[in-house]
């Protein structure tokens, strides 16, 4: 992997910020003005992330949104969406996105 592409990964966890779910159910007040809960990764391991909105207008993450629809439907518990992913690559994806909204 090269220094940008580090660089591109580090930058991608400083803005979507891991957050340990709560002990009871996610509020409001978890989740920053401009931003929205998602949980990422395998059944019984999921990790929530806390994502910007902007997210939702690339085209690369409408398409994951269709894929976590058609997989989870909208109606669950965790409180967030949930993306059908492993956790690597929503960060590398969320990379990128960081780096076509520089």
């Amino acid at each position: 992997m090269g220094v940008l592409q580090i660089s591109m990964v580090l930058h991608a966890k400083q803005v979507i910020r891991r957050r340990p779910p709560p002990s009871k159910r996610s509020t409001v007040a978890d989740v920053p003005k401009g931003h929205f809960a998602v949980y990422v990764g395998e059944e019984g391991r999921k990790k929530r992330f806390v994502v910007p909105i902007s997210y939702l207008k690339n085209p690369l993450f409408q398409d994951l949104l269709s894929k976590a629809a058609e997989e989870f439907g909208f109606d669950h518990q965790m409180g967030g969406l949930i993306i059908p992913c492993a956790e690597e690559d929503f960060i590398h994806l969320a990379s990128r996105l960081n780096s076509s909204r520089s």
